[in-house]
């Protein structure tokens, strides 16, 4: 028999999301956050890369022109 302490999930510690963490400092550096910011919008809307083909050139645009294809080695296919 499991007791009630048991059934209980575990609570998650609290985070302060004042605060950013490691993944939002690596987006802020590429300077690209706000287009980064506005693609997810678009996919979580829509649920289909396809469907953010504006979205994704303008965070193409900003990615190349903040100089990140030299800082992180991107290949353009």
């Amino acid at each position: 028999m499991i007791s009630k302490k048991e059934e209980k999930p575990k609570v998650a510690a609290e985070v302060d999301d004042d605060e950013p963490d490691d993944w939002d400092k690596r987006i802020f550096s590429t300077g690209c956050a706000v287009e980064q910011d506005k693609l997810n919008e678009c996919y979580w809307a829509k649920k289909d890369w396809r469907s953010c083909k504006k979205e994704m050139e303008r965070f193409r645009e900003c990615w190349k022109r903040q100089g990140n294809d030299e800082r992180t080695q991107t290949k353009d296919a």
